[in-house]
């Protein structure tokens, strides 16, 4: 049997199942019903792998090992899900370490959608790492962790999130899928989404950066009516169902079969504009009985060779004002390949030219008052936290100009002067996750995603291009309460290693 890193090197067009874990052990009804699907698609061969999430929509369910286990002994591929919402990154080091041993070498690494339920009530998350981090880390794991352990062989997936509304949405999410490659992911799948132009975008942006090689595979959800309507409503982080499409979805939800075979269809459609696209396979989510699997694949096989080209015309849903990477070329009928639009200018204000100023002045390794921050800090009581009026200053200035939470290890420049522990619900500091929704962030209260508004800022300097060129920035959990500006003077945080040459990945 080929292994999936061996099966996304060949050229067959590929086909996985995901299944959503439960709430429950294995004996449990509903984990029964799971079960029982999965004994099905192991015997199906047009299914290539089985994959499995991890507590997916923020709900404490069953691990997917469990699930996984009678498929990989039954001699099916599992991809399993790691996510970075309820595990710290010891914990995902352990969790891998199981994997590894236990024969699951086929990992997505995600950050993970913000917990929503829990035992007495709502769970802390934790994300210490976010999904850059993670896929950093596990790659290490493969090249190596150290002298004293084995080399693993996971074949590491990523998720990016590209059906988005705004410019300062959209190429975030590209330039974070890029960073996530080259840290070490080796197959991509995109969230669920239905614009085939927004497809097709996501394949050109890796084929002009010299990403081609990457195998990707599209997603397609089968939809029904209720799930178009929970898709629509936000509850779902970073899945788009526009008012069009909901609208479509109720009508054929009222129809006699509830819309049964529309909804197959139109997932048969979304995987043959995908095979049309070039991607080397499609990702069959909201599967529950195996006939479904085997009526959309069997509807995809009957289409003719051309026929993606009409349904991608069909498969339009945007929303007003979609910002798109390429200006329309009519592609599907054999249009030229355009060049990325033309950039406009963005938005910056007093706050972050001060601060891009004081940080140049303050904290360039070589300049006066960095040498001499470094010698007052050094030579203070306590060094973590240099003299007392100079600590004084600093909470006080970056509290009323930030919203500091004394993290010790500090993202500001990383993100355009935005502070993500105190203005991203997700810490992140890698970049955006998949979980907003036109712009805002997926947890109530946080409003503008921070990674939105950098992308504004670092537009106005015609620098947006260096959005993530900080990344993988992995921040020292030792340093909380101490000196910032301390720690980056002596040379103790993420920025002043990664500046002396030193590796931030975990």
């Amino acid at each position: 049997m080929l292994t999936l890193q061996e099966q996304l090197q060949s050229s067959r067009f590929l086909f996985g199942i995901e299944l959503v874990s439960v709430r429950g052990s294995m004996v449990e009804e509903s984990a029964v019903r799971v079960r029982g699907l999965a004994t099905h698609l192991v015997d199906m061969p047009e299914v290539d792998w089985i994959s499995i999430t991890d507590n997916a929509g923020g709900n404490p369910q069953l691990a997917p090992q469990a699930l996984g286990k009678p498929i990989l002994y039954a001699g099916k591929e599992v991809v399993i899900h790691l996510t970075c919402k309820d595990l710290n990154r010891n914990a995902l080091e352990s969790a891998a370490w199981q994997l590894d041993s236990e024969g699951f070498h086929n990992v997505l690494a995600m950050t993970g959608d913000y917990p929503v339920g829990g035992s007495g009530g709502r769970a802390k998350p934790v994300f210490d790492l976010d999904s850059v981090g993670l896929i950093a880390m596990l790659d290490r794991m493969n090249r190596g962790f150290d002298a004293k352990h084995l080399k693993t062989v996971f074949c590491i997936g990523a998720v990016t999130s590209n059906h988005k509304l705004k410019e300062g949405e959209v190429v975030p999410q590209y330039l974070k899928l890029e960073k996530k490659i080259e840290c070490g992911a080796r197959f991509v799948i995109n969230q669920v989404g239905y614009d085939a132009r927004k497809d097709r975008e996501l394949k050109l942006y890796l084929e002009q950066h010299s990403l081609g090689h990457v195998p990707l595979i599209g997603n397609a959800f089968v939809l029904t009516a209720r799930a178009a309507r929970l898709f629509a409503s936000g509850r779902v982080a970073g899945v788009v169902v526009t008012p069009e499409l909901l609208e479509l979805c109720e009508r054929q939800g009222r129809s006699a079969d509830g819309g049964k075979a529309f909804f197959r269809e139109f997932a048969a459609k979304q995987v043959a504009v995908y095979r049309g696209l070039g991607y080397r396979g499609a990702y069959l989510g909201g599967i529950h009985d195996p006939a479904t699997v085997e009526r959309v694949l069997e509807i995809e096989r009957a289409f003719a060779p051309d026929d993606w080209k009409v349904f991608a015309r069909e498969i339009a849903h945007s929303r007003p004002g979609e910002f798109y990477f390429y200006p329309y070329d009519d592609w599907a009928a054999g249009g030229a390949r355009q060049a990325p639009r033309a950039a406009r200018r963005g938005r910056a204000g007093f706050r972050y030219a001060f601060s891009k100023w004081t940080h140049a002045l303050m904290f360039t390794p070589g300049r006066l008052l960095s040498r001499l921050g470094a010698r007052v800090v050094a030579r203070a009581r306590d060094p973590f936290q240099g003299p007392r009026p100079l600590r004084a200053l600093e909470r006080a200035t970056k509290a009323v100009l930030f919203r500091c939470k004394d993290c010790g290890d500090c993202s500001l420049p990383d993100v355009a002067f935005l502070c993500p522990e105190s203005q991203c619900a997700k810490n992140q500091r890698n970049g955006p996750c998949g979980g907003t929704r036109e712009g805002r962030c997926e947890v109530d209260g946080y409003g503008d995603c921070i990674w939105l508004r950098a992308y504004e800022r670092l537009k106005h300097d015609g620098a947006e291009a260096t959005l993530l060129r900080h990344a993988p920035v992995v921040q020292n959990q030792a340093l909380r309460g101490t000196s910032s500006w301390a720690n980056n003077w002596l040379g103790r945080d993420h920025a002043a290693r990664a500046a002396a040459g030193g590796n931030p990945a975990p």
